[in-house]
């Protein structure tokens, strides 16, 4: 029996800084690093394409971090964990939570199978900076509104811990089992499409150090300013790396408190550090909420009539709807994996609100296609925009995306970069091509409905469409 051996779990937590369950594991002797594919417990929230090619990455760099040590597995961790542990004679498992209601069942079953069995459990909290459950209203109920969780709850909680650092040495204990090979999880897709995400990203731990690094130094400084410019580096590009753990909340929230900022920049640290909180409050509302991902939070949005229409799905799917700045979104999401935040609630509220197609399309299109789909931040923001959700935008909220791109997008070099049909269109109709007098289409080589589509549906009237439709519910 390793009396002294810890079998550690790794799940969302790729990385060996602040790892709180591999540096007390590590600190007390030997340890089995594993990793496990799950795609039993999870059922239609099984990782999607995007995030399968990341996760293959990052574990490879977090293997290549424990020198090749970690041992690769496939199936339930239910049956899986408890025979790890016989077959090594180790007595005690740590791992760092997890909070998608999935994982939070799935991992009471098996400390409650393991602690009858004898074996010592410990679980840690890695990557949030307040844990759900431990901010409440005053009468012990969640928060339903942001700023108030944030002011109220969160800031008056002790202050985020101070990240751990690795282990002083990782060893192995004796007849360690050896796992799979990490291609036998097969987690990369037979076809190549995903070519543009590997030279948009560099999953890992050490690809989100220099991220963080290069944010905190570059772009912090210019947050509040440059944060909704689709076409600026404006943003921190973290949410991949914290999505799977190769840094966490704690990380990031220190090295943004202490970077060196003054006068009105300071603002820009605050609305940054307002961001991850954001970030926290998705997680917390998924928590208290669990069916958050397939239930309408304001329960009115259920007498909803939405539209059944498979080619206008379709065409915001694919980045043809003839809206430049929805299509440039579309575009780079099939083709980085991402799509700017801004940008994300324009797609949002163009799919539910300008074509009255209901939010779990759009929730089922992301999770396959973002590097970063997460079951919280993809749920509630769907309900946000969709109106539907905790301090949600309110329903008469539509977002005019040639509005938006005129301010955001002033010269188009966004829409531009991903739709590179319209690169000869001017500023003055880069968002509206469809207004520009036919004899200057045709000097810019477009022919709508030909090599760029005509629109697919009237801004203003389906605006006032959906603005009639969500008045009816009496909201």
């Amino acid at each position: 029996m390793n009396n002294a051996a810890t079998l550690v779990w790794f799940r969302q937590d790729l990385r060996i800084n602040d790892n709180p369950a591999l540096f007390y594991a590590a600190e007390q002797g030997t340890i089995l690093p594993v990793y496990i594919l799950d795609d039993v417990n999870p059922g239609q929230w099984r990782i999607g394409g995007a995030s399968r090619w990341w996760l293959h990455q990052s574990l490879a760099a977090l293997n290549k971090k424990l020198d090749g040590q970690l041992r690769f597995f496939c199936g339930d961790p239910l049956q899986l964990i408890p025979e790890l542990l016989k077959a090594s004679g180790i007595r005690r498992i740590a791992w760092n939570r997890c909070y998608q209601p999935w994982q939070i069942n799935r991992d009471a079953s098996i400390k409650h199978l393991l602690t009858d069995q004898g074996v010592e459990v410990e679980t840690y909290n890695s990557s949030l900076l307040w844990e759900p459950w431990r901010v409440l209203k005053k009468d012990q109920t969640p928060y339903k509104v942001f700023t108030p969780y944030y002011r109220n709850g969160c800031l008056t909680q002790d202050a985020p811990r101070y990240p751990l650092p690795s282990p002083t040495s990782i060893v192995l204990p004796p007849n360690a089992p050896i796992g799979e090979p990490l291609d036998r999880l097969a987690l990369l897709p037979k076809s190549v499409w995903y070519q543009g995400l590997a030279s948009q990203w560099r999953p890992g731990e050490n690809g989100a150090a220099d991220r963080l690094a290069r944010f905190v130094g570059q772009s912090l400084i210019d947050y509040s300013d440059d944060r909704d410019r689709p076409d600026m580096e404006g943003t921190s590009g973290l949410s991949p790396h914290l999505r799977f753990g190769e840094l966490s909340a704690n990380q990031v929230w220190h090295v943004a408190d202490k970077t060196p900022l003054t006068g009105l920049a300071e603002s820009a640290r605050e609305g940054f550090l307002r961001q991850l909180a954001w970030r926290e409050f998705s997680y917390y509302l998924l928590y208290h909420w669990p069916n958050l991902p397939q239930q309408n939070f304001r329960s009115k949005f259920d007498r909803f009539v939405w539209r059944d229409d498979p080619a206008a799905l379709v065409a915001w799917q694919q980045g043809q709807t003839g809206i430049p700045l929805v299509d440039a979104g579309m575009r780079q999401l099939w083709q980085t994996g991402t799509m700017h935040n801004r940008v994300r609630m324009l797609v949002g509220s163009f799919l539910v609100k300008n074509l009255g197609i209901h939010w779990h399309h759009g929730q089922h299109w992301f999770w396959d296609t973002l590097v970063d789909a997460d079951l919280a931040s993809n749920s509630a923001s769907w309900q946000w925009v969709a109106g539907c959700g905790a301090d949600a935008a309110p329903y008469f909220r539509i977002f005019n995306p040639v509005t938006q791109g005129q301010k955001f997008d002033p010269k188009g070099r966004y829409i531009k970069r991903y739709c590179p049909e319209l690169a000869r269109v001017p500023s003055k109709y880069i968002h509206c091509p469809w207004l520009a007098p036919a004899a200057s289409l045709k000097e810019w080589g477009i022919v709508l409905g030909e090599n760029y589509p005509q629109p697919i549906v009237d801004l203003k009237y389906s605006r006032q469409r959906a603005l009639d439709a969500f008045a009816a519910l009496k909201i």
